[in-house]
Parts: C-alpha cells; sequence; structure tokens
C-alpha cells in the first residue's frame, strides 16, 4: 500500500472510529504548522495501525483506553471513550478496563480515569455534569 492508499484508509477508520464531527473538526483547524502532523496520524495511527486485521476495532478501543490511563493522556483518554462505542463497545467493559488499570497503572490513574468516563458518558446522555 502507498502512502496516499494508507491514507485514504486510514481516514475512513479514522471517521468510522471518532465520528465525522471530531474529524471535520480537525481538519478544519488543519493549518501549515499542523498539517503534516494530521497526515502523519491518520496514515500511521489510522491507516497503518487501526486497519490490521490481527485485532478487531472493538479490541484496539479496550487497548487504546488502558494505553491513555496509564499515559495520563486525558483528552486522548475522553476522546476514546466516546469513539469506543463506535466499535461495539460497552460501559461494563470500559469498567473492566478501569480496574485492570487500577491495578497495573495505578489506582490514582483509574480513579481519574473513572470520573471522567462518569463525564463523558453524562455528556453522551445529556445530562448535565
Amino acid at each position: 500500500m502507498d502512502e496516499k492508499d494508507r491514507h485514504s484508509k486510514g481516514m475512513e477508520v479514522r471517521r468510522a472510529v471518532l465520528g465525522n464531527a471530531h474529524v471535520d473538526r480537525a481538519e478544519a483547524k488543519r493549518n501549515a504548522f499542523n498539517g503534516e502532523f494530521q497526515d502523519l496520524i491518520t496514515r500511521h495511527a489510522w491507516g497503518e495501525i487501526w486497519t490490521r486485521p490481527g485485532l478487531p476495532r472493538h479490541t484496539r478501543s479496550l487497548l487504546t483506553i488502558g494505553l491513555m490511563v496509564a499515559l495520563n493522556r486525558s483528552d486522548e483518554f475522553k476522546l476514546h471513550v466516546r469513539a469506543a462505542f463506535n466499535n461495539g463497545v460497552t460501559r461494563d467493559e470500559i469498567k473492566e478496563v478501569l480496574l485492570q488499570c487500577a491495578i497495573y497503572a495505578g489506582v490514582p490513574a483509574a480513579n481519574s480515569a473513572f470520573h471522567m468516563a462518569e463525564e463523558v458518558f453524562a455528556q453522551m446522555d445529556g445530562a448535565p455534569r
């Protein structure tokens, strides 16, 4: 697969996982400074990794959530909690990942993640925070 095909397939998966609205907002903010970065993540994260047949998107979502907890990346964590539902992930599965993270990434990280996940769920349900 050449870089153009990788970008095209990556954009397709990126939109399927994150949703058109999110990708459209990111693309609208594209400029001379960040455009190459947007291309990089589209080609490599989405076009190279998320398109691989070795794991279903459902599993990749759960792994990504756990990694964002371990790395303390709150913005990306919330983004991927919301996006996980596009891949068939349930709230109970997210809870299980966060419990696993409590043991392997630390209780404070999991505690923050539980709070952030509840915030995302409330937003998704249309409830006030």
